[in-house]
């Protein structure tokens, strides 16, 4: 049987090849689905990361698992929309029950609420939305909005989205763990309200994507009550770590936000098109997204309001028409359990630890920041290679494309301390030690191999 460990771990053609593999005019008459079928998952799908390749550590790489598959195959043939109870009482149900399990894995109090939504961006988007309202309403001036440089991208794309100019996103630099400082906030709040302006939302993240860092939640909850300020939390990839005994801590905190974004589709093996925002008072939600506030002239959807106790997610969030993602995790916790879960995550912090210990023993290697939720950086230094930085950084670069080119692993490059290192996130349950181990000797070997070419 054919498995991802079979094949590379990435794969790319040329834009010119594939546009001459793909563009054509649009068929008129119809083609043998079978063969579309072959072609599709022989000469189009695999041209990418495959993401569930166990020498993939790239990113922050997801593994699916196959109840999810089969239920996106039965949700899609059933056309379930969790939408309006009325269009969808019985797929609405399933993402209720599929949330309430959420709130169990990262103790969070019952009373929190939320929905699917496509990934952590649109998480990130919805749980802002409902800060800016509650804290605005519909005066933007003054507004200021913190996070460190670390936070995700999708962060300044919602403060975008929401109609904040950039100079009303504060990013603070991290201290030296690439962590946000309460000292450092609380300093430039003051600073900012001297100065009239209106801060209204913090942004800590569980899990920054470089170094796999984590804010200090609890102390940014104290500063947040003491401003009177929103609290989210992204924690898109590192939320997962609550549900391990190491990061049972982590729950009490989590507890302590006004929002959080999960990501399922990471550290919970979820396929794509799998995330989560949940808040600790979901009629908030409901005050920013419910249909009624937005319903123009028209009474074509009156009759799908929600009576007595009935529940219409597409209140909470930006999407009316949505598919029924929670069913993939419903499915899967269903079929494995959520122990086999808290397992799998025990294995990527133990894949990351192990990784550390081998980077610090060779000589060859220099760990660069810590294991962070099965995430850690390194650098190649083989000896007599050039001691001055950009030489150094040059060379993470050549190992990294070299490891690539060899088509046996994919170990990307990111920049920490504004220096460019090697990357490597460890949560693919199919990673073994043997394939760490095979994976930094590939890179010492590379390293040493790049070093003897003539400059």
């Amino acid at each position: 049987m054919c498995t991802a460990a079979d094949g590379p771990p990435h794969a790319v053609a040329d834009p010119v090849e594939l546009e001459a593999l793909l563009d054509e005019p649009l068929p008129e008459d119809g083609s043998d689905l079978t063969g579309l079928l072959d072609h599709l998952a022989q000469d189009v799908l695999p041209l990418g990361i495959r993401f569930d390749h166990p020498r993939c550590f790239a990113f922050v790489p997801t593994t699916g698992n196959y109840p999810a598959v089969l239920a996106d195959l039965l949700s899609t043939a059933h056309l379930s929309v969790p939408g309006a109870w009325l269009v969808g009482s019985g797929p609405t149900r399933v993402e209720l029950t599929a949330l309430n399990w959420l709130k169990e894995l990262l103790g969070l109090p019952g009373h929190w609420g939320g929905l699917f939504v496509s990934g952590g961006s649109v998480a990130n988007l919805t749980a802002l939305a409902a800060a800016r309202d509650h804290h605005l309403g519909g005066d933007l001036t003054g507004a200021r909005l913190y996070c460190s440089t670390q936070a995700h991208p999708s962060i300044a794309r919602a403060v975008h989205l929401l109609g904040l100019g950039r100079d009303q996103l504060i990013a603070l630099d991290p201290d030296a763990g690439q962590r946000l400082d309460p000292r450092g906030l609380a300093a430039r709040i003051d600073a900012d309200l001297a100065a009239g302006l209106r801060p209204f939302a913090v942004v800590a993240t569980v899990g920054t994507t470089s170094t796999g860092a984590v804010d200090p939640v609890t102390d940014l909850a104290r500063l947040c009550r003491r401003y009177g300020l929103w609290l989210h939390v992204d924690g898109a990839h590192g939320a997962a770590f609550a549900l391990s005994d190491r990061g049972h801590a982590l729950r009490d905190a989590l507890g302590r936000a006004d929002s959080l974004t999960f990501d399922p589709h990471k550290w919970l093996f979820q396929p794509y098109e799998t995330g989560c925002v949940l808040v600790r008072d979901p009629e908030l939600l409901r005050a920013t997204f419910r249909m009624s506030r937005h319903h123009l002239d028209t009474g074509y959807l009156h009759p799908a309001e929600a009576r007595h106790d009935e529940v219409n997610l597409d209140d909470l969030g930006p999407q009316q028409s949505r598919g029924l993602r929670a069913l993939k995790v419903w499915l899967s916790l269903k079929t494995f359990g959520a122990a086999a879960f808290r397992r799998a995550v025990d294995h990527g912090l133990h894949l990351s630890d192990h990784a550390a210990a081998r980077i610090t023993a060779h000589p060859d290697l220099d760990l660069a920041s810590s294991p962070g939720l099965g995430i850690l950086t390194f650098r190649c230094r083989p000896p007599g290679s050039p001691a001055d930085p950009p030489a150094v950084d040059r060379l993470q670069q050549s190992v990294s494309d070299a490891v690539r080119a060899t088509g046996q692993a994919l170990l990307l490059t990111t920049r920490v301390h504004g220096r460019t290192v090697l990357r490597m996130c460890t949560i693919n349950p199919a990673t073994t030690t043997a394939d760490i181990d095979a994976v930094l000797e590939l890179v010492v070997r590379t390293g040493r191999e790049a070093e003897q070419k003539p400059r």
